[in-house]
């Protein structure tokens, strides 16, 4: 009987709508300069064994497949034995998605399943050394207790993928291929709707590298989004956990991300890195900035007194001397996210609860910015529901979105705009103030657009939200006057080669933007 009649063939479009929002292909070009940071004599070892935990097309799996077939050609001389060899002894994938799992099979075997008669090495299993389970998330009240995915979104029909990865959905990890890995490599999934809004997602590709280090194995190298640098969004302690790990090697990081995924936009870049088990050091940092010049540098990952990664070497520089002056936070002013306490919630559930509200003004009525809520994005809400912040209601003060660029006004849909007393925002909005007048205020929105300013901001700001934090290396000024970059450029004595560099990262705000209210 013909194997396809015993074997399942799902549809292709069920398959296709299985497909999570993470299922981005890894071009051929990055896996090997991937590879390329790898010891090369462990291609040319018969005993070297490899792992991709997050096959999506098997492009890793079939790479190595390469590069083991002309390393080993002397050790095993006949081609067929050698394949042989290194297909069932040495490569090992699990895939993310049913689908994946047959493209991978077709990209390593030649065929989707490994026992067909296309298959390049013969196996007695249709799975080969690639495997795929649909198993479910472990739920702990409303949240996966391995990934943290949200029930509401994720608890579906068993005959629909769960996304529930097996390589992170096990408690022995070991205990998937019961054997030690020397090398595990992969671009795993980066995160899962939580199921808020559009944008709401769950960062998850920090559990395949935790994972991935507890098996253990000798070299460990994954691609994965670079917003881990300053932490944020459950990455705080895995951020903590790499920076001071001194096993960390090579980074290799691309602040923007088309570099290394053409066509593919994610916010604040992308990395790849090496981590050896029993070569720690100092790491060997590349960075690709958005021109595509590269700069090198041999430093530890966490730099004295800081806790996020300095992502140049020139950013350190200028950094240190700015902090060398001793002087106050430009954060000490910058209110948390949701300063007014509009962002509530139906209890058990992501759905929001606005506040009523009128476009016309009343007695007692607040004025009340709320863009995102409606086109127009101003009207007038009681004080009643206001639930903190009250401080700063009857204040000048600025109005800035979480979602401010830095100092590339085609993507800042609206730039800092000082506001008068008896006015509040939705949680779109941050608040920077009080300031003394309006005059102050102005001075300091000055500030805000220069060069200098959105330079400081960068350091900690790598991902389109601009919260709180991201102003922390930014210093305090005196707002009774206004600032230009050469003031500032004096100030803190930075070189002609500092301030061509700030020149070079930061673009000229557009400062016909900003609007009085």
């Amino acid at each position: 009987m013909p194997l396809l009649e015993n074997v399942y063939n799902p549809d292709i479009l069920n398959c296709l709508a299985n497909l999570s929002n993470d299922e981005g292909f890894t071009p051929p070009e990055v896996v090997n300069r991937m590879l390329d940071m790898l010891p090369q004599e462990l291609f040319r070892n018969m005993k070297t064994t490899f792992l991709d935990p997050a096959c999506k097309t098997g492009v890793f799996l079939r790479e190595i497949a390469k590069r083991l077939m002309i390393g080993l050609s002397e050790a095993i001389p006949d081609e067929e034995d050698r394949r042989k060899h290194i297909f069932t002894r040495q490569i090992y994938g699990i895939a993310i998605t049913e689908m994946t799992s047959l493209l991978s099979r077709r990209g390593l075997y030649c065929s989707k399943y490994a026992n067909g008669r296309y298959s390049i090495v013969p196996f007695d299993n249709p799975e080969g050394n690639i495997r795929f389970k649909n198993i479910e998330h472990y739920w702990e009240g409303n949240k996966c207790g391995f990934c943290g995915a949200s029930k509401a979104q994720f608890d579906r029909a068993k005959d629909l993928e769960q996304h529930a990865y097996e390589f992170i959905h096990t408690a022995k990890v070991e205990g998937i291929w019961n054997m030690k890995f020397d090398v595990i490599i992969g671009n795993p999934p980066y995160q899962l709707n939580d199921g808020g809004n559009a944008a709401s997602a769950i960062p998850i590709y920090q559990h395949f590298v935790r994972q991935a280090m507890k098996l253990s194995p000798r070299y460990l190298s994954m691609i994965i989004p670079a917003r881990w640098f300053s932490g944020g969004r459950g990455l705080d302690s895995f951020r903590n956990e790499l920076l001071n790990d001194n096993r960390m090697r090579v980074l290799h990081d691309f602040a923007d991300a088309s570099l290394s995924f053409p066509g593919v936009e994610i916010k604040g870049g992308v990395c790849y890195f090496l981590w050896e088990k029993d070569n720690p050091g100092l790491c060997r940092v590349i960075s690709t900035k958005a021109d595509g010049k590269t700069n090198e540098s041999i430093r530890p990952l966490l730099e004295k007194n800081m806790d996020v990664f300095i992502r140049y070497s020139e950013q350190v520089s200028i950094l240190k001397k700015v902090q060398a002056m001793s002087e106050h936070s430009f954060l000490e002013i910058v209110s948390a996210n949701d300063p007014y306490g509009f962002d509530v919630r139906e209890e058990g559930s992501y759905k929001r609860v606005r506040a009523p509200f009128s476009i016309k003004p009343f007695s007692g009525g607040v004025l009340f910015y709320y863009n995102g809520w409606r086109k127009d994005g101003v009207g007038y809400v009681d004080k009643m529901y206001i639930r903190k912040g009250h401080h700063l209601v009857d204040t000048f003060k600025i109005f800035v979105p979480r979602v401010w660029g830095v100092g590339n006004p085609i993507s800042d849909w609206v730039n800092p705009f000082v506001v008068g007393k008896n006015t509040c925002s939705t949680e779109t909005f941050l608040t920077i103030g009080p300031f003394k007048s309006e005059l102050y205020a102005k001075n300091a929105i000055l500030y805000m657009q220069t060069k200098f300013f959105h330079f400081m901001v960068s350091i900690m700001k790598n991902t389109q939200q601009a919260m709180q934090r991201v102003y922390s290396f930014v210093p305090l000024q005196d707002f009774s006057k206004p600032w230009t970059d050469k003031e500032l450029y004096a100030i803190y004595a930075l070189s002609d080669e500092e301030i061509a560099f700030i020149e070079s990262m930061i673009r000229p705000m557009d400062l016909e933007g900003s609007a009085d209210a």
